[in-house]
């Protein structure tokens, strides 16, 4: 029996069709359904253009092994998500390579009540069944059937409660999709806001012409940046392609990192729902801590990844919970991540307040400069991650492993972690109230990485 690679921490990602083709997804499907001895699952796929060939080999295998299709077509991850908990589904798939080059593609999985399937909950077991290929033959009378359905209305609604919209007030907003799938969202939305859109790289294009749709990569921000000058626009919006990321610009075109974002989110909800938990990873944390603290909540740090991050919203029932990388989970959500309810958010805060993004998150930035995520090539990881931690921990004030290697001092610290999904080192540090201190550990760790 082999070894797929296409199994990875928290979902399923892989080259097409190398690594991820249509015998595997039809596979995927029966196993899928062996395991959750589901009746009736959701099915949607993103903008690549394997996708509509690798979600009808999905369907077929789901189908064979005795589930109800209901089919929602091309769509984001998070109405997948919705779709399932909306529609009292026992599980749902999205056939997504979020941010990875065209070439690739993959699945995100959940289960009843939009629950996640991670490698500690149950992953391992549907690549064991892929693996080992040996399903019951299809019995014709218990094949499941396929449904083609539409959420769009029922999803724009379930948006529209996390504001007020008659509270808002007039702005000018710049929109990037990156020929990703969130275009469709905003034009559903635009009647409904009373923002003017300027809507960059709007069309779904799996072609990708505009290059692969993930606004982290610097290069990827000229467009969103450039326009929000040239109209002069309140604030910029940039998404990944299955747009469970939504990533801001400020009104003097600043990219914002997610770190704070998470830490705006966390006062808003706070405010609105006292002495509830809030959960972040283990790459950026302190001005979470500080900020949640100063509300009277309470922090629970998780492993980083979206799966992970949904279990442990569900085991603490936290209210909200927030990763640097820009993936945003809501109670209210069924605790899963999404990247519209954050920019609806940010814009009521906006609204309330009369302040500028840029005001808002300059004090934190201040309190707590960040290095954001570098990301290395490097050809040990394993090895080069000891030896950091031998040469660093004698001075440190903690030492943690939840995720990678955390290590602290009285005013600065670092984490350093391999990808879940790409073959990369990440390094991630901040300080308090030190820009110069976080800039020289960030080149000294840079160093010792590059060696």
């Amino acid at each position: 029996m082999y070894k797929l690679k296409c199994f990875k921490a928290y979902d399923v990602r892989g080259q097409v069709p190398s690594e991820l083709n249509h015998d595997i997804a039809y596979r995927i499907g029966r196993a899928y359904a062996q395991f959750l001895s589901a009746k009736q699952v959701i099915v949607g796929h993103d903008i690549r253009l394997t996708s509509p060939e690798l979600s009808a080999a999905l369907v077929d295998g789901l189908t064979d092994g005795g589930v109800d299709v209901l089919h929602i077509g091309q769509c984001g991850t998070e109405e997948v998500y919705f779709a399932t908990f909306h529609l009292n589904t026992c599980g749902g798939i999205c056939i997504t390579a979020s941010h990875n080059p065209k070439e690739f593609n993959g699945m995100k999985f959940v289960q009843a009540q939009a629950k996640p399937i991670s490698g500690d909950s149950g992953l391992k077991d549907i690549q064991r069944l892929v693996e080992e290929n040996n399903f019951p033959t299809v019995l014709k009378a218990n094949k499941g059937q396929v449904t083609n359905i539409s959420i769009a209305q029922a999803y724009t609604e379930h948006l529209l409660t996390y504001i007020d919209s008659t509270k808002l007030k007039p702005m000018k907003v710049v929109t990037n999709a990156g020929n990703g799938g969130a275009g469709e969202i905003i034009d559903r939305l635009t009647e409904h806001l009373p923002f003017e859109f300027i809507k960059l790289n709007h069309s779904a294009d799996g072609n990708f012409p505009n290059g692969v749709p993930n606004p982290l990569l610097p290069e990827n921000r000229t467009d969103t940046v450039a326009a929000i000058k040239n109209h002069q626009a309140d604030f910029g919006i940039a998404w990944d392609g299955d747009f469970d990321r939504c990533f801001f610009f400020d009104e003097n075109g600043e990219f914002v990192e997610g770190y704070y974002i998470v830490g705006l989110l966390a006062t808003m909800l706070l405010a609105q729902h006292p002495n509830e938990k809030i959960v972040h990873d283990p790459r950026l944390f302190w001005n979470t801590q500080d900020i949640v603290a100063e509300h009277g909540g309470s922090c629970v740090q998780s492993k980083t990844g979206h799966a992970f991050i949904k279990e442990c919203m569900r085991k603490e029932d936290a209210i909200y919970g927030g990763e640097m990388s820009a993936h945003h989970y809501f109670k209210d959500f069924a605790y899963c991540d999404n990247g519209n309810i954050p920019w609806l958010l940010i814009s009521s805060l906006m609204s309330q307040t009369g302040k500028t993004l840029s005001s808002l998150i300059a004090e934190r930035k201040a309190c707590y400069p960040c290095s954001g995520e570098i990301n290395t090539k490097v050809a040990d990881p394993v090895s080069l991650i000891a030896a950091i931690e031998q040469q660093y921990c004698s001075t440190a004030t903690s030492v943690d492993h939840t995720d990678g290697l955390s290590i602290s001092f009285e005013n600065w610290r670092f984490n350093l972690r391999m990808s879940n999904t790409e073959p990369l080192l990440r390094l991630n540090v901040e300080s308090k109230n030190d820009v110069i201190l976080m800039q020289e550990k960030t080149a000294e760790l840079l160093a010792t990485i590059s060696a």
